[in-house]
Order: structure tokens, then sequence, then C-alpha cells
């Protein structure tokens, strides 16, 4: 197999729940291969260099193995190897998410009464 399509990979590869997630993410601009926007059907050879943006954060990947089926986590993890660059990036930002802690998501303490309903409705132009 000298190449695979980049959205069978990235779900193979468990970047992405499902197949249709990683499709998606290509028509998003959230995954480049060397440098260039993938659409879904894209190849994806040996050797390539994608950057990945998902729900886990950003992966700048290596690729080492093919596969168009989806296996266990383990097996999923030979396909790949993350760049140094990556993994200090994805270290730093779970290190300010902690610093930040609860004070960073200003959730409200209570459901919003009926008051507070109307004036979210109006605020938003829903009527």
């Amino acid at each position: 197999m000298t190449g695979t399509r980049i959205d069978k990979w990235l779900w193979a590869a468990r970047f992405f729940k499902t197949r249709e997630q990683a499709g998606k993410a290509c028509e998003l601009n959230r995954i480049t291969s060397n440098n260039q926007a993938a659409k879904p059907a894209r190849e994806v050879r040996l050797g390539d260099i994608l950057h990945i943006k998902n729900e886990g954060g950003e992966f700048e990947v290596e690729v080492l193995s093919l596969s168009q089926q989806r296996g266990p986590a383990a097996v999923a993890q030979t396909l790949y190897r993350e760049t140094e660059a990556s993994k200090e990036a994805r270290r730093k930002a779970a290190e300010e998410r902690r610093l930040l802690g609860p004070m960073a998501f200003n959730a409200p303490s209570k459901r919003p009464t009926k008051r507070d309903r109307r004036l979210i409705h109006s605020f938003r132009g829903d009527d």
C-alpha cells in the first residue's frame, strides 16, 4: 500500500472518533499535510508531516505506518510519531489550563430565573 485517504488514516490513528468527524475537520482546514490544506480524499504517504487540530489539542505528527482499519489504541499509536515541539506546546497549554483552574470558566452558580431568561433572549435578539 503506497497511500491511504487522510480521513481513514486519522480515524484509524484515533485522532477522531468517526471517519465523518475526520472528514469534517479536513473540510474546516483543521488538517494540513506537508503545510498544505488537506481534503478528506487526499493521500497520506509514509513520512508525511500532518498538523492536526482537534478537541485534544494541536498535534504535529510524522506518518510512520499506514492503516485503513481502526484497531486498538496501542496499535494506533504505532502509526505516527509526534514531534518534540508538538509535545512541548501541548504540555505548556495543559500547564496554563491547570494554573487558571476553575477561575477560567465563569459558569453561573444557579439556573437563570425567568427574568434572566428574558434578558438573555432580548440580548440575543430571540423573540
